[in-house]
């Protein structure tokens, strides 16, 4: 018996648009709507690491969902790229 969840890869719920490194703040393109305080994984290639979205802004207003399909700043603590995925962490 296969153990749960081995054969299926987690889908991305959003992607890395552009990072502003002076103020660490990734700006994150959703597929879905995202509540602040979802603990989020973001992978690329030199990419891995889980962050809790705590401070998320939206046209420079602070806001407490990501809408779908809209870029959204996220404050994160570590370096992210342009495409690395960005996930539901477990």
């Amino acid at each position: 018996m296969a153990a749960k969840g081995s054969s299926k890869e987690p889908k991305p719920i959003g992607e890395v648009v552009h990072f502003y490194n002076k103020i660490g703040v990734a700006i994150v393109k959703f597929n879905k709507v995202v509540p602040a305080g979802t603990k989020l994984a973001f992978k690329g290639a030199t990419t891995d690491f889980e962050e809790v979205a705590g401070s998320m802004q939206y046209d420079h207003k602070a806001i407490d969902k990501a809408p779908k399909g809209e870029q959204v700043g996220i404050k994160v603590s570590e370096k992210v790229h342009e495409g690395d995925s960005v996930y539901l962490a477990e």
